[in-house]
């Protein structure tokens, strides 16, 4: 036997009297009651771990962190623009009779569509995992019903496009009816799936999420909106009030979503104003949010193209890096254990014996 094998039995523990005792009187005390309370005999030195508010559940987070790479944030980017370029294209064509405007919404939003497949089947990794995602529709499911509106609007704006340039050439009846059918379908399917990225992230139990559930879908949905105007417009139609107006509306919702996360003192929004996840979601708020309102408001006023251009500029970044602090949000929320455990946070036990006081001593002088 080697000196190695020696050492290791030499360190090899030896039942004593009193350790035996103790495990004697655990398993009575598990056959009498069905439950041990003691916490048995742990030799000094020994590796085992200890479940604590500190520690939380031995160090393990409870909840996966999102799984999704890169592209998926700009996935929701590019879906939520296309979508909005659709119905966008639609109503410019109907209604503001717009024939150009409609006709680069049209394309930006086929172009988007082909985009997004291409970004999910390669977050997903072969074609055939998204083909798979159609075998079957569950309503419950906002991934299945995402699966199937973006397969949906996809099909539709392509058709849509194809049948606008055939009128082009061939302006028949039953081509007309085709372009106009499909054009509709197309806005249709695309008011859903410019912004069910935000359902779709909030039904889930990542607590920074979920707790924004009821205002994600519009968050997403507006800046979707405003993203679709400013490509719109830095494809030339920067002379185009309406855009301008739409763009403004989208903007100023985003600056009181802004307003809205800062104001709420939640511990599930911590990570949305905190570290590297706060600084990236809170520079995509600035930059969606009040910076375009400005320029777009200072637009009302004046014909400069610049300042047009440099508020839709300002808007794709703001919707980009908004994507991606959510995504950088929720990761750094399912990293902590203590919201699952529904655990009291340290911050708020140091200062919750304060703010009762400060309670108790108002109540005291308005009795007296």
């Amino acid at each position: 036997m080697s000196n190695g094998k020696f050492k290791s039995a030499e360190r090899e523990r030896v039942p004593d009297p009193v350790s035996e005792s103790r495990l004697a009187q655990l398993r009575d005390e598990a056959e009498r009651r069905g439950i041990v309370t003691g916490t048995g005999v742990k030799p000094a030195g020994a590796p085992f771990p200890r479940a604590s508010e500190e520690t939380g559940y031995y160090g393990v987070h409870l909840l996966k962190q999102p799984q999704w790479t890169w592209e998926i944030p700009l996935y929701f980017f590019v879906g939520g623009a296309s979508g909005a370029s659709a119905v966008i294209g639609a109503m410019a064509d109907w209604i503001g009779d717009d024939y150009e405007l409609a006709k680069h919404a049209r394309w930006v939003a086929t172009a988007g569509s082909g985009v997004s497949s291409a970004l999910l089947v390669s977050d997903l990794g072969r074609p055939a995992r998204f083909l798979n995602m159609l075998r079957i529709i569950k309503p419950q499911s906002a991934m299945s019903v995402g699966a199937w509106t973006l397969a949906a609007f996809g099909s539709f704006t392509a058709a849509s496009t194809f049948a606008k340039l055939v009128q082009e050439r061939w302006d028949f009846l039953p081509v007309k009816i085709v372009a106009n059918l499909a054009q509709f379908a197309s806005a249709v399917s695309g008011l859903p799936f410019h912004n069910y990225t935000g359902v779709l992230i909030g039904a889930t139990v990542i607590p920074a999420w979920n707790k924004n559930i009821e205002t994600l879908p519009i968050h997403f949905g507006m800046s979707g909106v405003q993203s679709a105007c400013s490509i719109l417009e830095l494809l030339g139609h920067d002379n185009n009030t309406a855009l301008n107006i739409l763009g403004l509306l989208a903007s100023a919702w985003e600056t009181y979503e802004g307003v809205h996360l800062e104001t709420r003192a939640e511990r599930e929004l911590r990570p949305l104003k905190r570290g590297a996840s706060g600084w990236v979601t809170r520079a995509g708020g600035v930059l969606s949010g009040p910076l375009p309102l400005a320029l777009r408001l200072a637009c009302l006023f004046s014909d400069s193209k610049k300042l047009r251009q440099a508020a839709a500029i300002s808007g794709i970044a703001g919707s980009v890096l908004t994507r991606y602090g959510w995504m950088a949000a929720g990761r750094a929320s399912a990293r902590d254990w203590k919201l699952p455990l529904e655990i009291p946070d340290t911050e708020t036990r140091e200062t919750k014996p304060l703010m009762e006081t400060v309670v108790e001593k108002i109540s005291a002088e308005k009795v007296g």
